[in-house]
């Protein structure tokens, strides 16, 4: 199934009425004023190619005061539409090709990668920034990744819910909710840290060259489950512990910890309070790192994304780029440029002139003026 956009038309879409945008195979650049909708646009093609929002859930995507919003894609020889219908809960209809599905399944997604001015704030801000943004890229790559998160999400509300309820009505139904956690929490660790050891592979030389200075990075995942220091140097449960390990070392911790649980009303313990630490010459990243130190790591995870996904989908993913070219100097502009020639890329920005002089002047312009 090919993958490169063609068309779109945005219906009762966020600040969009109805509109239709044309895109060509290379460098898409939407250009207008903040406020124009160029980020709406973008955020339309992510629920097209992915099914869900980078922004906001499913209710906030239909426009004010509308019971309903639809999106048309046409993506190569195949179509796709998602209908939102608002009847108390909001209902939402893939269809491809016209037939439909109640959700999408990683196969039947288009690959794309999102880069966006948060991304930018990865390593300063808290540890469930960190955890959302690689357990995104796992949703994206690993099949069953995305209804694992969800069971463990469950169970960790229900286990929650028990302890809002106190000790003595809970604690009978409370273990069987531990051995629960314990076994999904080990999968997603494993998963988390199979990333992290692919990321440490790579990530050094491609940081080294969009810095242009020999560095050495390494992600480590810091874990109050794990031994030792606390933390598995990004590499994978079978070399550090098994899963059957990680899964008996947390229900030790949910068993032994319980009253402290009862008294903050939550779990304390699981893949949901860990992080992923990066580090940059021996030194943690978030403490030591200027500015530009911190935007050539994004690239370089950035970059490491979109090759991981081109692998795991056997196809080149589409490059959706929110207003990031102002965030970047021109030195990390050309490294970012080099990396995507081959891809189709969707650029908003207030200048085209800045994302211009990066590209052939064959890019593709789509003008947008304020609402």
């Amino acid at each position: 199934m090919g993958n490169m956009i063609s068309n779109i038309r945005l219906q009762n879409f966020r600040s969009y009425g109805d509109a239709s945008f044309e895109f060509e195979d290379g460098v898409n650049i939407v250009v207008g004023p903040n406020a124009s909708g160029k980020t709406n646009l973008l955020e339309a093609v992510t629920v097209l190619t992915g099914g869900s929002s980078f922004k906001a859930r499913d209710p906030g995507l239909i426009k004010f005061d509308r019971s309903w919003a639809r999106l048309d894609g046409q993506f190569d020889s195949h179509k796709r539409t998602i209908k939102l219908v608002n009847e108390d809960t909001v209902m939402k209809v893939y269809e491809l090709d016209d037939k439909p599905f109640k959700r999408l399944s990683l196969e039947r997604t288009v690959p794309a990668v999102l880069f966006e001015p948060n991304h930018l704030q990865l390593i300063t801000r808290g540890p469930k920034t960190r955890r959302e943004f690689f357990d995104d890229i796992l949703e994206r790559t690993k099949p069953g990744f995305k209804a694992l998160s969800a069971k463990y999400r469950r169970s960790l509300a229900q286990r929650n819910a028990l302890l809002k309820i106190g000790p003595t009505k809970a604690h009978k139904q409370l273990f069987a909710w531990n051995i629960r956690l314990s076994e999904l929490a080990a999968q997603i660790v494993a998963a988390r840290l199979e990333l992290i050891d692919d990321i440490n592979k790579t990530i050094s030389k491609a940081y080294s060259n969009i810095a242009n200075r020999r560095s050495k990075v390494k992600l480590i995942y810091d874990s109050a489950v794990l031994q030792g220091s606390q933390r598995l140097q990004g590499q994978s449960l079978q070399q550090g512990l098994s899963l059957q390990q990680y899964s008996s070392r947390l229900l030790s911790r949910l068993e032994s910890g319980v009253q402290d649980d009862f008294r903050r009303g939550f779990t304390g313990h699981g893949p949901h309070r860990e992080d992923i630490i990066i580090w940059l010459n021996a030194q943690p990243a978030a403490a030591t790192a200027s500015r530009g130190e911190m935007r050539s790591l994004l690239l370089a995870l950035k970059i490491f994304e979109l090759s991981l996904v081109e692998k795991t989908r056997q196809q080149r993913p589409i490059f959706l780029l929110d207003d990031v070219f102002s965030e970047l100097d021109s030195v990390r502009r050309r490294h970012l440029v080099g990396y995507l020639k081959d891809y189709q890329i969707i650029i908003t920005t207030t200048d085209a002139d800045t994302v211009l002089e990066y590209f052939s002047k064959s890019a593709h312009l789509l003008p947008l003026y304020k609402k």
